[in-house]
């Protein structure tokens, strides 16, 4: 049962990494000039944010992943 857990648990943990693809390919959502964040314009700087974010995911997917593996 507990191996059957751990591998639902990992499904969905790779699950997040579909988050920042998303992100980047829903472009009505950031298809802007205004704000402008510390300069730079909006559009560009939801894209740098989500390659902060989209590396967390995948370390967050990674570590998941690892401790869930049979050692």
């Amino acid at each position: 049962m507990r191996d059957t857990q751990s591998r639902s648990l990992r499904r969905w943990v790779n699950a997040l990494l579909l988050v920042p693809c998303l992100a980047a390919l829903y472009v009505p959502l950031y298809n802007f000039d205004e704000p402008r964040v510390l300069g730079i314009p909006f559009f560009y700087a939801w894209q740098l944010v989500w390659i902060w974010l989209g590396a967390g995911l995948t370390w967050v997917v990674y570590v998941v992943d690892w401790k869930g593996r049979d050692r």
